[in-house]
């Protein structure tokens, strides 16, 4: 790594990752971030190809996202979506009328031939958006929950089909074993200055990008550092299923739960963990896993928020670098 490169490699789950990205995207220029995105709940609904995460992080670079709900497309109508349970189809998911466009185009992309990585940057360029946005890869990873009752559900079936009710025993990756990292990824990774992961649920966001093989060794072999800013908040996931599956998964339902899993599941690969101002009090016991903690706040209402929570990641980042 060269001692003056500044770019940054953003790892994203959904809404709390796309808040922080909209943050960085306002630190740096676009040829100095890099946003990689889960794939792993991506599923085909409808005849169309679905990126949830993706979609998210590209609504929210743009603009275009409804800050009422924390996903999907602001100034939404959902015709389509009455038409369809009008004639009985699967209505389950939430499809609306801007969204479907974004599907559609995306799919018949895909059916031409292109990469999933080809078809983000073409989206990226029609919504305004000029800070890089990738897939983790191009080749499908669907997460698939392990449920106490013994059924693997896929991802979206448990979170919006039957609204995480199901109680979780843990998770696995179909296809990952043969899925590459999007070679945007790797090269990415290779003239990073630093990794940031975002507040994303760390079992269906994070892990699933970590997981693909050749990723831990690009980052370990980068020699950056590496910072998570915590998903919990006060014990509680400011958005998503994550403090639930914890308490599921007998792991520890507050930051240092979340602290523990990366610090077991990766040894060593982690430089340092951002915590919540409420969580103050766990920052010894989370620096004795050997990483060094900063805290702030790091609930993202605002713009500005969203903002100084990157500046002081970007900060941070920069005072572990080795001199």
């Amino acid at each position: 790594m060269s001692e003056a490169n500044t770019s940054v490699v953003a790892l994203s789950g959904g809404v709390g990752g796309a808040k922080l990205a909209l943050g960085l995207s306002q630190q740096l220029d676009p040829a100095d971030l890099t946003v990689v995105c889960n794939t792993g709940d991506d599923f085909e609904h409808l005849g169309v190809t679905i990126c949830p995460d993706l979609d998210t992080v590209l609504y929210t670079l743009a603009d275009w996202n409804n800050k009422e709900l924390g996903w999907g497309q602001a100034e939404e109508s959902w015709q389509f979506l009455e038409a369809l349970r009008r004639l009985g189809g699967e209505d389950w998911f939430s499809l609306g009328d801007r969204d479907m466009a974004t599907h559609i185009v995306r799919t018949e992309l895909l059916e031409a031939g292109q990469s999933l990585s080809s078809v983000i940057a073409h989206l990226a360029t029609k919504m305004g958006i000029t800070h890089r946005v990738l897939p983790m890869s191009d080749e499908p990873v669907r997460t698939q929950v392990l449920t106490q009752s013994g059924e693997r559900l896929m991802f979206q079936h448990y979170f919006v089909r039957d609204r995480c009710e199901p109680a979780v025993t843990g998770f696995e990756f179909a296809g990952i074993e043969n899925a590459r990292p999007s070679s945007g990824f790797l090269e990415a990774l290779q003239r990073a200055g630093s990794i940031i992961v975002c507040p994303s649920n760390p079992f269906v966001s994070v892990d699933p990008i970590l997981r693909l093989p050749g990723v831990e060794q690009a980052i370990r072999a980068a020699e950056v550092p590496v910072i998570v800013v915590s998903n919990i908040v006060g014990g509680q996931a400011l958005k998503g299923p994550a403090a639930k599956m914890m308490t599921e998964l007998e792991i520890p339902m507050t930051a240092l739960g979340v602290a523990q899993h990366y610090a077991g599941q990766y040894p060593g690969l982690f430089s340092g963990f951002v915590l919540d101002s409420e969580d103050e009090a766990l920052q010894e016991a989370v620096e004795a896993l050997g990483l060094p903690t900063i805290v702030t706040n790091t609930v993202m209402l605002t713009l500005h928020d969203k903002t100084e929570l990157a500046r002081e990641c970007l900060a941070f980042a920069d005072s572990l670098k080795l001199p």
